[in-house]
C-alpha cells in the first residue's frame, strides 16, 4: 500500500519531460542522420565495397541493441519477481527498451545487402563459399538468406510485441490506477522472458556468430546477453543521473536505488566474467584446431591488446571499483563506472565482430566508426525521447510505489 508521505513526495518531484524533450528530439535527430550520411560517405570512399563499414556499423548496431534489450530484461525480471524496490526506475527502463521500431529501422543497413546478394559480411551468403565447404553445405539448411531473413523477422516481432505489451500497460496503469494492470504484466513476464532469452540467443548466433560460420560456441548466446545486461542497467543508471540533472526525479531516485542499481551492475560484472573466461577455459584446454582459430585471431596482430584490455577494463578493474558500498550509493561515481562498463562493453562489441574483417592487419580503427556510434546512439536517444512523450517518467499510479519511494538499503 502506497504511503501518505510517499504520494506526497511523488506529486511535488517534475516527473515528465516536457519542453526538454520537444528540444531534444530534433537535436538528436539530426546529429544521428549526419553522422550516418558521413560514415556512408566515407565508407563508399575506401573502396572495398562497403566492407568495413558493414563490419562497423554491425558493431555499432549491435552495442546499442544490447541496450535496448539489457532494460527489457531489467522489466520482465522486475515483474517476474514482483519486485517493489525498482518501481520509481522501470519507467525508464521501459522507455529505453520500447525502441524496438527504430531499431528495426537501423537494421535494414544490415538486412538489406544480406537480401540482395552482398557477401560483404557473412561468408555463408556465398554460393560459391558454401560449395566449396562440406561444414558450410552441412549448416546451410539454417545458414542460408531466406531463412536468416524470416528469423530476423520475428526476433523483432517478439521484442516489439513484448516491449508494447508492458509499456502500454504500465502507462494505462498511470489514467486509471488499475492494479490488474500489474498483475497481467506479472503473469506475462515468465512467458516473456522465455521468449526474450530464445530470440537474444539466436539473434547472437545468426547475427555475430555467423561471422564465422565454422566455429560455433553453445554458450556465445549468454555471452552477448551478460553484457547486454550491463549496458542496459548502465543506461538506467545514466539516464536517471541526467534526468536528475535536468530537475527530475529528484525526489522520486534516491541513493538506495542508485545503490540496487549498483549491485546489479556489480554482480553482472562477475557474471560476464564468469561466461569469458568459461569459454575460453574450455576451448583452450581442449585444443581443438576448429575450436582455438577464434581465439587464435584474437590474441595475434594486436588483437591482443584488445582481448587484455577486456580482461583487465570489463572484468577486474570494475570488480575493483564496484565492490566498495560507497561507490554504488554515490551517484556520481556510479555514472564513471557506468560509462567505464559501456566503453568496454563497446570495445567487446568491436572485438567480437572486427577480427573478422582484419585478422591478420591488427585492429583498424577510424572516423567510420567514431561517426556511426554517434549516429546510431543519437539516433537511439531521440527514439527514446519520443517514445517517452508527455508521459511520467515514473509509474506514478503503481500499486508498489510506495515501498520503492521508502526504500532503504541496510
Amino acid at each position: 500500500m502506497m504511503r501518505p508521505t510517499a504520494t506526497l513526495r511523488i506529486h511535488d518531484d517534475h516527473v515528465t519531460l516536457a519542453a526538454l524533450g520537444a528540444r531534444a528530439f530534433p537535436l538528436l535527430a539530426g546529429i544521428g542522420l549526419a553522422a550516418l550520411a558521413l560514415a556512408a560517405v566515407l565508407g563508399a570512399v575506401r573502396g572495398d565495397g562497403f566492407s568495413y563499414f558493414f563490419h562497423s556499423y554491425l558493431t555499432n548496431y549491435c552495442f546499442v541493441l544490447s541496450i535496448a534489450l539489457g532494460a527489457l530484461f531489467f522489466v520482465l525480471i522486475q515483474h517476474a519477481t514482483r519486485a517493489g524496490w525498482s518501481v520509481a526506475v522501470r519507467r525508464i527502463s521501459e522507455i529505453l527498451a520500447a525502441n524496438v521500431s527504430v531499431l528495426l529501422v537501423l537494421f535494414l543497413p544490415v538486412l538489406a545487402p544480406v537480401l540482395l546478394g552482398s557477401h560483404a559480411l557473412y561468408e555463408w551468403t556465398s554460393p560459391a563459399a558454401v560449395a566449396g565447404d562440406h561444414l558450410l553445405e552441412h549448416k546451410s539448411p539454417y545458414l542460408n538468406v531466406p531463412f536468416f531473413g524470416i528469423r530476423c523477422v520475428f526476433y523483432f516481432a517478439v521484442w516489439w510485441l513484448i516491449t508494447r505489451f508492458f509499456l502500454r500497460r504500465s502507462v494505462q496503469q498511470d489514467h486509471s490506477g488499475d492494479a490488474s494492470l500489474t498483475l497481467s504484466m506479472e503473469r506475462f513476464s515468465g512467458p516473456a522472458l522465455l521468449l526474450f532469452a530464445v530470440t537474444v540467443t539466436f539473434a547472437a548466433f545468426d547475427w555475430l556468430m555467423s561471422l564465422e560460420p565454422r566455429w560455433f560456441s553453445t554458450i556465445y548466446g549468454i555471452y552477448y546477453f551478460s553484457g547486454a545486461i550491463l549496458a542496459g542497467v548502465a543506461a538506467i543508471v545514466l539516464a536517471a543521473a541526467a534526468l536528475q540533472a535536468s530537475g527530475r526525479l529528484t525526489m522520486s531516485v534516491t541513493a538506495e536505488h542508485y545503490h540496487d542499481l549498483g549491485k546489479l551492475l556489480f554482480g553482472f560484472v562477475i557474471f560476464w566474467g564468469y561466461i569469458a573466461f568459461s569459454q575460453y577455459m574450455l576451448i583452450w584446454y581442449a585444443n581443438i584446431p576448429e575450436e582455438t582459430v577464434y581465439y587464435l585471431a584474437r590474441q595475434t596482430n594486436g588483437w591482443a591488446g584488445v582481448s587484455l584490455a577486456l580482461a583487465f577494463g570489463h572484468l577486474l578493474v570494475p570488480f575493483v571499483g564496484l565492490l566498495p558500498r560507497s561507490m554504488k550509493r554515490r551517484k556520481g561515481v556510479l555514472a564513471f563506472w557506468c560509462v567505464w562498463l559501456l566503453v568496454f562493453h563497446w570495445l567487446d562489441m568491436y572485438w567480437l565482430v572486427m577480427p573478422n574483417y582484419s585478422p591478420d592487419a591488427g585492429p583498424p580503427f577510424g572516423l567510420i566508426d567514431v561517426a556511426l556510434l554517434v549516429g546510431l546512439v543519437c539516433l537511439y536517444l531521440a527514439s527514446a525521447v519520443r517514445v517517452a512523450g508527455g508521459e511520467a517518467l515514473v509509474p506514478i499510479k503503481d500499486p508498489r510505489l510506495g515501498e520503492s519511494l521508502a526504500l532503504e538499503n541496510f
